[in-house]
């Protein structure tokens, strides 16, 4: 049997997880949170992790119950994601795997998202929509994204907002940029309220990702579809997907917020995917980048 540790701190999760031939043995992580409204630097994101990331693996080795010689290989986040918090973790990753003697292997984050949900749900051969994007400085508490979803579970009244889709392009430019200019007026006037403005803004999103999803499960002739990223966890877009999925004869996959959430098990789960087919990172090439796109791996663990 294979075990791989695998360490994640992209953003603003820290979190190490454990997997052991697709069974995942632990997955402790701790999430740094700001005052509402400000957001999270770079470099305070990296002093918070430093702070915690040794607790976080002595927590993930004494919920497995192993020791570091049980250990195969370690596993952590490459890229992309912001540059401090990268390094801090890809620092730690590489001290372990010299101190105990262990092969290195960065992984993608994103390929990580996916594979945890391939692994999560059995999805055999899906169309793979990654929707994240928490990552912002807008009003954290404790999320722009679920604050978002749960005032728009209040609203009804639709706002037509701009939606734009090129085949299997979306443009999202304009579009709260067009809500800033026009929500004073709309809200003053009582022509809507808040909660109509989030359900409108749900609603055209989420419509322009079922509509690329479908079109590209047309030309792929595929019939399951997995949702991965953080805004996986959005009830609402799962739902609306699940309607397209439906009428399709198609099968809809998604995860709850223990695996669609930034989290250690995922780049284990990558990480014992890659190790498994040969790869390896030398240490000389164990550098982070904050810009590493998901079609820039080679994915040689599929056929």
């Amino acid at each position: 049997m294979t075990v791989v540790i695998g360490f994640e701190g992209s953003a603003n999760k820290i979190g190490i997880g454990i997997i052991r031939d697709g069974e995942v043995l632990s997955n402790p992580r701790r999430t740094y949170i700001t005052p509402p409204g400000q957001g999270f630097m770079p470099s305070d994101t990296a002093r918070h992790h430093r702070a915690v990331i040794l607790t976080v693996l002595k927590e993930a080795l004494e919920q497995a119950g192993l020791k570091p010689a049980d250990i195969d290989c370690v596993a952590y986040t490459k890229g992309p994601g912001m540059g401090a918090p990268l390094v801090t973790v890809a620092l730690v990753a590489r001290t372990v795997a010299q101190l105990w003697g262990k092969p290195l292997l960065g992984v993608n984050h994103c390929i990580g998202h996916i594979e945890m949900g391939r692994l999560i749900t059995k999805a055999n051969n899906p169309t793979v929509l990654y929707v994240s994007g928490g990552n912002t400085q807008i009003s954290n508490d404790p999320s722009p994204g679920y604050n978002i979803e749960q005032m728009a579970k209040r609203g009804s009244q639709y706002v037509e907002l701009p939606y734009t889709v090129k085949g299997m392009d979306v443009s999202f430019s304009g579009i709260l940029s067009y809500i800033e200019e026009v929500s004073h007026k709309m809200l003053s006037s009582g022509q809507c309220a808040a909660e109509d403005l989030c359900f409108s803004l749900q609603e055209t999103l989420f419509s322009m990702l079922v509509e690329i999803t479908e079109r590209a499960m047309a030309h792929c002739g595929s019939q399951e579809v997995l949702i991965v990223g953080g805004v996986g966890c959005n009830l609402r877009l799962q739902e609306m997907m699940g309607v397209m999925c439906k009428e399709r004869g198609a099968k809809l996959f998604a995860t709850d917020e223990r695996f669609c959430i930034d989290n250690g098990a995922m780049i284990a789960q990558a990480g014992w995917e890659m190790f498994r087919s040969g790869q390896v990172t030398e240490l000389e090439d164990s550098w982070i980048t904050q810009r590493y796109r998901t079609d820039e791996v080679e994915v040689t663990w599929r056929d």
